[in-house]
């Protein structure tokens, strides 16, 4: 009995050696799990569930088809994805889950999310995030047409990657203070998630014991996941 977590895909047209190990994964890997979660950046961009590119249509069948085997698959949103909604999780039988989730796992309590929010030094990533996560500009965007999405996206992406370009490496990182407020606020002793692109395992000073923070890795070059069983958490990687 084991359950696999993944994040940062960052499945797109462009990449089509990520979108077949992707697909490949959901063949042959995540079959033999109890359960797959998804934590955000399953795909590179997002912008609405009626933007018509055969590669969404082809990722929510293989979700589908894994969901008919017994497996079913949850997913937080990413911080480029964040826009998936009803109608995608319905067409892939994928349910969406909360920012934060605590899991009853194997006899651990464990916190996953996709990590962006514990990144509270990069200030102006934390407000942009506020802005766009508001249910009242995303309604707004949502009713553009597809080709003003496609542009807006395409011009915020190239501002993210100029902005990021300046920014150290610890500020992208998590804030460790970050990461213990919400091991404690939650009661748990472990956390999953990715968005960082630091594949690693952290202990955590916790009140009077340690906690465990496991962290997957991008999809670039490999693949990466988190399994979860009663013998233990593990971090893996393996070829497309």
């Amino acid at each position: 009995m084991t359950t696999f977590f993944i994040a940062d895909i960052h499945l797109c047209a462009q990449e089509p050696a990520i979108t077949a190990g992707f697909l490949r994964f959901l063949r042959e890997d995540a079959p033999q799990a109890d359960a797959l979660y998804i934590l955000g950046d399953l795909f590179e961009a997002w912008i609405g569930d009626d933007d018509p590119q055969p590669l969404h249509a082809e990722i929510a069948a293989a979700l589908n088809a894994l969901h008919q085997q017994g497996v079913p698959c949850f997913f937080i949103h990413g911080n480029r994805d964040f826009l998936v909604g009803r109608r995608f999780a319905r067409d892939s039988l994928m349910q969406i889950l909360p920012d934060t989730k605590v899991l009853e796992l194997y006899g651990r309590r464990v916190l996953i999310l996709h990590g962006d929010t514990l990144c509270t030094d990069d200030t102006g990533y934390q407000n942009f995030r506020k802005k766009v996560r508001n249910p009242l500009i995303q309604k707004i965007f949502l009713a553009l047409p597809l080709k003003w999405r496609l542009a807006i996206a395409a011009r915020m992406r190239a501002d993210s990657k100029a902005s990021n370009s300046g920014k150290s490496l610890e500020i992208m990182d998590v804030n460790p203070q970050a990461v213990i407020n919400a091991m404690q606020e939650n009661g748990v002793e472990w956390m999953i998630h990715g968005h960082t692109h630091r594949p690693a395992m952290h202990d955590v000073p916790l009140k009077g014991k340690t906690g465990h923070r496991a962290v997957l890795g991008a999809w670039h070059t490999e693949g990466s996941m988190i399994t979860v069983s009663a013998d233990g958490v593990e971090l893996v990687t393996f070829p497309f």
